[in-house]
């Protein structure tokens, strides 16, 4: 049977969400928490990962398990097996991952390639009182004001299908045109600027990019027009600085119901077409 879990994680300690040897990174922990508990080896796919020093709210894996190997993990608890599994987990992992929920996958769930959309939160304190030494790994601490009006001017042209090779670590073989969905920027009520970032994939990079990007917009060393100048190129700019990542969250990943999920998991592994 397929298992679903979501998760959250402050990324402040982990060397990003990808099992790499010697490192401590957010897969190989939870790996290892899954494979004490189920008492054989297990391997998870997310729906995206998150590099160094990102957070996560809304993380959602998956992975594969025998019924009767879960069903004997689970003991004789009165909850489900999953809901079993989460409690278990949630006795071994660190204070800094979490396990919120645990239930079996619909038929047809990829964690990975069912998704239809990731929406990330970037968040910034632009003025000396907004900076909180309590929120310092979640929020990054600009020492200029930003212009809200002008990064969302800047940001309406970004979005839609293109291809962002100019906001991309390139990797070999792998595709840099994306939808962008969604890029927008407000003040919540205790005057934190967030950016709105939501995307059916993202590059590497991508996000911390488009926000460097829009941060010289905000303070007024660039005009709005140049994010999209920058876009146009398809190039790498050494003047768009890829800003630190733990300002960076990921909120949430949205699935299709029903018959849809496997339908766009297909979809998905298909290749993306060149934009000319």
């Amino acid at each position: 049977m397929r298992i679903r879990l979501d998760l959250s994680y402050d990324g402040t300690d982990f060397n990003g969400w990808a099992t790499q040897p010697t490192l401590r990174t957010v897969q190989s922990v939870l790996e290892d928490a899954l494979s004490t508990t189920l008492r054989l080896p297990v391997r998870v796919v997310c729906a995206g990962r998150t590099d160094t020093g990102v957070h996560a709210r809304g993380q959602v894996v998956h992975l594969d398990v025998e019924p009767d190997v879960l069903a004997a993990a689970a003991g004789r608890r009165p909850v489900s097996a999953p809901e079993s599994l989460a409690r278990r987990l949630n006795g071994i992992l660190p204070p800094d991952v979490r396990v919120r929920r645990a239930v079996e996958a619909p038929p047809g769930f990829d964690a990975r390639f069912s998704a239809t959309w990731r929406r990330y939160a970037y968040r910034i304190a632009d003025r000396a009182d907004l900076v909180d030494p309590l929120t310092r790994r979640h929020v990054l601490a600009w020492p200029r004001a930003l212009d809200v009006d002008a990064m969302n001017e800047a940001s309406a042209p970004l979005v839609g299908l293109q291809d962002f090779a100019a906001f991309c670590k390139r990797r070999e073989g792998a595709t840099t045109v994306r939808t962008l969905l969604e890029l927008s920027w407000s003040r919540g009520e205790a005057g934190l600027l967030e950016g709105r970032v939501v995307a059916d994939a993202f590059c590497h990079s991508m996000v911390r990019s488009l926000v460097g990007c829009l941060l010289a917009v905000g303070e007024g060393r660039r005009e709005p027009a140049w994010a999209a100048g920058i876009l146009a190129g398809r190039v790498r700019d050494p003047a768009v600085v890829v800003v630190r990542p733990h300002g960076l969250t990921l909120e949430e990943v949205g699935y299709p119901e029903g018959d849809e999920l496997a339908a766009q998991a297909a979809r998905a592994r298909n290749p993306r077409s060149p934009i000319p």
